[in-house]
């Protein structure tokens, strides 16, 4: 750990993708689905599931990338459309995350949401899954004219929740979230169970680099809810 963890914490603000939701399946699928209305053999799963927090382009080139740069572009709209037609159908919050979200909420402790995913993709997930009234606040890709690893969603983030930076905890599964919220002056977290794009969470900077989410509810001293 890098440095003690606030006093006073107020609030835990997370990461999307890869950190709270396992979404891969379900962005995979939609690749499938793309795959077959363009005539081409798909790539496989697991290098897909690594790449799939840095976005549609990044999951387009494991199967387009062939075909160039400006070809990938086209087939985002497209690539949107199928996502969203079988979003949620095999996304589901990562085992202990449920269990941490409703501990944190018995402690009284705020949480809210911070991804580089687009609104009308993020909002409509959120409330598929359960959590649009349970999140303090939710801040998307494109809330701000900038995103991760910029700290300004971040901070609006706080802002909205009612939180102040130097008592949160900002928990991500990709370095640009690490960066984001230590430029923020959060408490960083970084979690070994979500996608890392290729990276290792120990080689980020965080002040913590957790296993599970029990790990973090433990850090938090939070009390397991009733049964």
């Amino acid at each position: 750990m890098s440095r003690r963890l606030p006093q006073a914490v107020e609030g835990v603000l997370f990461d999307l993708d890869g950190t709270l939701l396992d979404s891969a399946p379900d962005l995979y699928a939609a690749l499938l689905a793309q795959c077959v209305e363009e005539g081409i053999e798909p790539p496989p799963y697991p290098p897909v599931r690594q790449v799939v927090s840095r976005g549609a382009r990044a999951v387009l080139r494991c199967a387009f990338a062939a075909r160039g740069e400006a070809a990938v572009e086209a087939l985002i709209p497209r690539y949107l459309q199928l996502y969203q037609q079988v979003m949620a159908r095999q996304t589901g919050a990562f085992d202990g995350v449920d269990d941490l979200l409703a501990r944190l909420e018995t402690r009284g402790l705020r949480w809210g949401i911070v991804t580089n995913k687009a609104a009308f993709l993020t909002d409509e997930l959120v409330n598929r899954i359960g959590w649009a009234r349970r999140a303090s606040a939710v801040v998307s890709g494109d809330t701000l004219p900038v995103k991760k690893p910029d700290p300004a969603p971040v901070l609006l983030a706080c802002e909205l929740a009612g939180l102040s930076p130097a008592h949160c905890l900002f928990v991500g599964d990709d370095l640009r979230d690490i960066q984001a919220g230590a430029a923020a002056g959060l408490f960083t977290v970084a979690v070994t169970w979500g996608y890392l794009d290729g990276g290792d969470p120990h080689a980020w900077g965080a002040d913590a680099v957790l296993d599970h989410p029990a790990e973090l509810a433990a850090l938090l001293q939070l009390e397991p809810t009733a049964a």
